[in-house]
């Protein structure tokens, strides 16, 4: 397909297009959901016009058919046989399409949902056939050389999805155990007790003297819910220190690839604990950078400026990132000050904030953050310990 914006000088004649654009691929977006997959395509040949097709979710012989079926058009129509490209979400099926793909020899992209422009109308039109469409202008866009139009996402390896399993799985432990307790003590609050503590290692011999506050026995259906939430809180910290006993096996192994390496070199900074090493590891600190900006574009850690004529100001984080890695950073961050107080980094958040009258610690301690997630990066990547910082003993 050729698209040409032709102008003609004031005689009449025509001058060479401003803008010429041929396919040389045969361009496919993918809209995912529970039920179904509508695949959107655009061939070379076929004016502007996009052709739309409903598969059942999870169909990927049918995918493939259909994309023998697209290059089938595209051939009787120009002769040629083009590759395929790509595009999807990243979103609910993770990279197995993407990988999939991949070994079929088909270029796939999975792009960032809320990196694409969209419209600012007060009320805006959406539907999966309208996102399609979105969907493959960006593609195209992409694929003309303008990076910025949308973000692709790197889809992680295999082995390098299943790292980050075990921190997020003692997150959601973490989560369920901490819900389970607040319940129990509010139940036990209704009746007049307080002070039980649900995470002690007396907690049955204890819940069995519990009486209400007006003296009576716990009633039966009360302690029978009580009792069955304790047998759930037994069974989340066994859980619990499963996941914790994979966590400390990984780190303190023989350092013989990147991923021991770091978590252990992480780990020998005062401050830092298995937790919070592993988290940084396996959800950032793995990857390559080209640059500390790419580093903390990942995190969402950059700010964000406003400016419209003679109005300026700054909008925070960009929050754009890896939520994950953004939340431990602001929690290791006050963790540095409180274990490494005499480090370069500790010295100049107190000086930062001495300059404001003791105000604006959060927008601090946020700017403290995006130097220390690039100290830690140049620490675990070149060696570079961190000026001041102190390594804990061994």
């Amino acid at each position: 397909m050729i698209i040409e914006y032709v102008t003609q000088d004031a005689v009449g004649a025509e001058r060479p297009p401003a803008v010429e654009t041929r396919l040389g691929a045969v361009f496919v977006s993918m809209e995912l959901s529970r039920s179904t997959w509508l695949i959107t395509s655009l061939l070379p040949g076929d004016g502007e016009r996009m052709s739309k097709h409903t598969l059942r979710a999870g169909d990927i012989a049918g995918l493939m058919e259909r994309f023998v079926v697209l290059r089938q058009k595209a051939s009787a129509r120009t002769g040629q046989v083009f590759p395929i490209v790509v595009i999807q979400e990243a979103g609910l099926d993770g990279f197995w399409i993407h990988r999939v793909l991949e070994q079929e020899g088909i270029e796939s992209h999975v792009v960032d949902a809320a990196s694409i422009a969209a419209s600012r109308r007060r009320r805006r039109a959406k539907t999966d056939r309208l996102d399609g469409e979105v969907l493959l202008r960006s593609l195209l866009s992409f694929k003309r050389g303008d990076p910025r139009v949308c973000a692709m996402v790197r889809p992680p390896s295999p082995d390098e999805e299943d790292r980050r399993r075990n921190s997020r799985e003692r997150k959601v432990l973490v989560a369920e155990r901490v819900k389970l307790v607040n319940r129990i003590k509010g139940l036990l609050f209704a009746q007049g007790v307080s002070g039980f503590e649900p995470l002690k290692r007396d907690r049955r011999a204890r819940f069995d003297e519990l009486v209400t506050g007006d003296g009576r026995a716990l009633p039966p259906h009360a302690r029978s819910e009580i009792g069955r939430l304790l047998d759930r809180i037994e069974l989340l910290l066994e859980q619990m220190q499963a996941v914790e006993m994979v966590r400390d096996q990984i780190s303190e192994a023989t350092p013989t690839t990147d991923t021991l390496c770091g978590t252990g070199m992480l780990r020998r900074l005062k401050g830092v604990g298995p937790d919070f090493a592993e988290v940084l590891w396996a959800e950032g600190l793995y990857r390559h950078f080209d640059n500390r900006r790419q580093l903390a574009s990942y995190a969402g850690l950059t700010p964000t400026p406003w400016q419209s004529g003679s109005v300026s100001h700054d909008q925070g984080v960009s929050k754009s990132g890896n939520p994950r890695l953004r939340t431990i950073m602001v929690q290791l961050s006050w963790f540095w000050l409180l274990h490494q107080p005499d480090s370069a980094l500790s010295r100049w958040f107190h000086e930062r904030v001495k300059l404001d009258g003791g105000r604006r610690k959060k927008p601090a301690i946020i700017a403290l953050a995006r130097k220390l997630l690039i100290a830690l990066w140049k620490y675990v990547r070149e060696g570079l310990v961190i000026e001041g910082a102190v390594m804990s003993k061994a």
